[in-house]
């Protein structure tokens, strides 16, 4: 038997999620298929595991913002609803990698790459992006890649 693709697993998570009557869950569900659906239809493609990830990991970005704007604003009401829509689309994500993991990442890109310099950061983070999509902080990353440099 083949493995599921991560949209099927979401598509039948949704059967799942309506037949339980889990409304919450149901809704991010269809937010997230229909984010992937858009994505498909606007550049006429099926997407496959990688972009989803991509998509999914753009919604969790905007749930991070949201919250922290939230937050600021003074409405854990608010955040507390984006913040349950970012743990469910989390399930649907990558394993993370460890600081340790990351670390050993970046040492690794700065010494296949040459850099030497934060003018350097640009091969760095190429190289480093599909090794760590959906799986690290892309910001965090970019960071400790300029203290690496820097």
């Amino acid at each position: 038997m083949t493995t599921a693709t991560l949209k099927s697993r979401i598509q039948e998570d949704m059967k799942s999620a309506m037949k339980a009557g889990n409304k919450e869950r149901l809704g991010v569900i269809r937010l997230m298929l229909s984010a992937i659906k858009q994505r498909e239809v606007d550049e006429r493609i099926q997407l496959d595991d990688a972009q989803i990830v991509s998509v999914l990991e753009k919604m969790l970005k905007q749930r991070r913002d949201s919250i922290a704007q939230y937050t600021a604003a003074g409405r854990e009401d608010l955040a507390a609803v984006e913040s349950s829509e970012a743990v469910v689309i989390q399930e649907y994500m990558p394993q993370a990698l460890t600081g340790e993991e990351i670390e050993a990442l970046v040492e690794q890109a700065v010494a296949e790459t040459g850099a030497s310099a934060i003018a350097d950061m640009g091969k760095v983070m190429a190289w480093l992006k599909p090794k760590m999509q959906g799986r690290a902080d892309m910001a965090a990353v970019s960071a400790r890649i300029k203290t690496r440099l820097g």
